[in-house]
């Protein structure tokens, strides 16, 4: 049984094929896409633009193409095919087909064997986070941090080794301050207790005080000397403060259950710039420009005269030195196909110029070079349109308000409970309540990031992310409950090989819901290829629509068996669906709510 992966390259094969009969030429593209469900399940777009480049009638293309497809036996004994609009060739898998394909493909396992070709033989270093240490993390840290997990997870899925790298901002001109006030006012009980509010502290103090005397500016100069020489006492204050942090920052990750393979900051790659600016002036790519040395772009509009600057004037490196260094080791050491890096717009310009170099430089000294993304967010906004600050105007902690997320749904969940036991309904026990308030909690926050197209500005509404309508974690996390409240009903043994024990789909709302179950696969294609999270939100959304507009409208529980075998069939295989795309989002699904 193919999967739609499969069935896509089918159709792409099967409709060239028509077209080379029909007396295209071979500039024909097929352009398989997902369709309109309106029009069919799969469309091949290829006639309109074929049409315009040869001054031809598109409908005329695309009939040309129906009607030797309609000659397949095979195909038709499967699909129906339509032609819509201009040249539009859509095709609607006929009931029969879609039985043996929920047959086929039932549990997670199952689906990610479908995906796991997407990616495969990829090796993809993903960076993502990225805080810098000493500093507490904040909501301005968010966006990334669920965009790249859920990426990683996406990528793993559809077959790739994914590397998760945390290329934390660890060395620099702010630890000569921080150390100063380490060193004379460091209260150790607040370090171990918030390692990362200590720290954030001291560099404060420290900032503050070289602002007030010239000796403090003298001597946290001399501790920042100490360490950029590597000083062997400066290097263990600074493990000793590193190792402070990153402890801190894990503690804000496991609230979203986020681990990372590597932390390989700014410090890792200090000792490789020379090789840097070894090579990128030996190639001929670098070039001194007002004492500092430059990679000119001429080929580019703005980067002719906006050089990528990787040597300052002083003789020191910068972002761009380290970052080119941090390309190299991705490339030779964990041998990557691809990398992505996963940052705010604003250093969209730095990274376009970062690929223009690296690509350059790995052409002229032989290397392959591996695909690049930079895949960028826009800002979260506060229901004031303004940047999401605090009352005292700072940015909103990240542990605050993962804090706050959980102790609103507890609210939440405690008045439906209470409703419950007013109807006489079964109750949730308290460790149940404080279970959910979590998982509701932590999920409400990262689906409404994940929900939004990452590239938009969006406003963070509490109750809207923590409302169970509309296209909201607890919506979603409320449809699959509902699903297993109903195998509640059966026994284990009752719930084996249904399919076999299901007659033919046969009402319309069994049909559209299996039709967006079969789908799965095409929007993870999509959403891996756009690595856009927020299209397998909408289609999980959409899902969770196709279940309940099944469910009102067909009994699940009838006396026909064969009935009401293929209707729990397709309760478990959108439950199937709904928690392997949740999870591919980073949440876990509840058993009651």
């Amino acid at each position: 049984m193919q999967d739609w992966f499969d069935l896509a390259k089918k159709m792409d094969s099967l409709v060239l094929e028509a077209a080379a009969t029909a007396g295209l030429e071979d500039t024909f593209t097929a352009d398989i896409r997902t369709a309109d469900p309106r029009f069919g399940d799969l469309q091949a777009n290829g006639a309109l633009p074929y049409a315009k480049r040869n001054k031809a009638n598109p409908r005329q293309i695309g009939q040309s193409i129906v009607d030797l497809l309609e000659k397949n036996e095979d195909l038709t004994s499967k699909v129906e095919i339509t032609l819509s609009g201009p040249g539009f060739i859509n095709f609607k898998f006929k009931a029969d087909f879609l039985q043996d394909w929920l047959k086929t493909f039932s549990g997670s396992e199952q689906l990610k064997k479908a995906a796991a070709h997407l990616q495969e033989n990829e090796t993809v270093v993903v960076d993502y986070s990225s805080p810098n240490t000493a500093k507490q993390m904040h909501i301005g840290h968010l966006r990334s941090l669920i965009i790249g997990e859920s990426i990683c997870k996406l990528l793993a899925f559809c077959g790739a080794k994914v590397i998760r790298d945390n290329h934390i901002g660890d060395w620099g001109t702010a630890y000569g301050r921080l150390f100063y006030a380490y060193k004379r006012f460091l209260d150790e009980e607040n370090l171990e207790a918030n390692p990362l509010g200590e720290l954030e502290r001291l560099y404060k103090l420290g900032s503050k005080l070289a602002t007030e005397d010239e000796e403090v500016v003298k001597e946290s100069r001399e501790e920042l000397v100490k360490l950029q020489s590597e000083d062997p006492e400066a290097m263990a204050l600074w493990e000793q403060v590193n190792g402070h942090s990153i402890d801190g920052i894990k503690r804000v990750y496991e609230l979203f259950d986020i681990s990372f393979d590597h932390y390989l900051g700014e410090s890792f790659y200090r000792n490789m710039v020379e090789q840097v600016y070894k090579e990128l002036e030996e190639s001929g790519l670098g070039e001194e420009s007002e004492g500092a040395w430059v990679v000119f772009h001429p080929e580019h509009k703005r980067y002719a005269t906006q050089p990528f600057m990787y040597r300052k004037s002083d003789g020191a490196s910068n972002y761009a030195t380290t970052d080119l260094a941090t390309m190299l080791y991705r490339a030779e050491h964990f041998k990557a196909s691809s990398i992505i890096i996963e940052t705010d717009f604003r250093q969209k310009d730095h990274f376009e110029q970062l690929e223009l170099t690296t690509q350059k430089w790995f052409e002229k000294t032989g290397r392959t070079f591996p695909k690049f993304s930079h895949v960028f967010h826009g800002t979260i906004m506060g229901e004031n349109g303004k940047a999401m600050a605090s009352r005292t105007g700072e940015p909103v902690l990240l542990k605050d308000l993962i804090a706050e997320s959980i102790e609103r749904a507890e609210k939440i969940v405690r008045e439906k409970n209470d409703e419950k036991i007013a109807k006489g309904q079964a109750a949730l026990a308290e460790e149940e309540i404080v279970a959910a308030a979590k998982v509701i909690g932590t999920s409400s926050i990262r689906y409404a990031e994940l929900s939004q197209n990452r590239t938009s500005d969006y406003v963070f509404a509490w109750d809207k992310l923590l409302s169970f309508e509309g296209n909201t974690a607890p919506y979603l996390l409320y449809a699959a409950t509902r699903i297993k409240s109903i195998f509640r009903n059966f026994e284990a043994a009752d719930l084996e090989n249904l399919a076999d024990k299901a007659s033919n789909i046969e009402t319309d709302e069994e049909l559209a819901l299996a039709r967006k179950i079969l789908g799965f696969v095409g929007v993870l294609q999509q959403t891996v290829e756009t690595l856009r999270p927020h299209l397998l939100c909408t289609y999980l959304f959409e899902l969770a629509g196709a279940y309940s507009s099944f469910y009102n409208a067909n009994k699940v529980i009838v006396p026909e068996a064969d009935i009401q075998s293929r209707r729990l069939m397709l309760c478990q295989r959108t439950l199937d669906v709904l928690e392997t795309g949740l999870g591919l989002l980073g949440i876990p699904t509840l058993e009651r709510m």
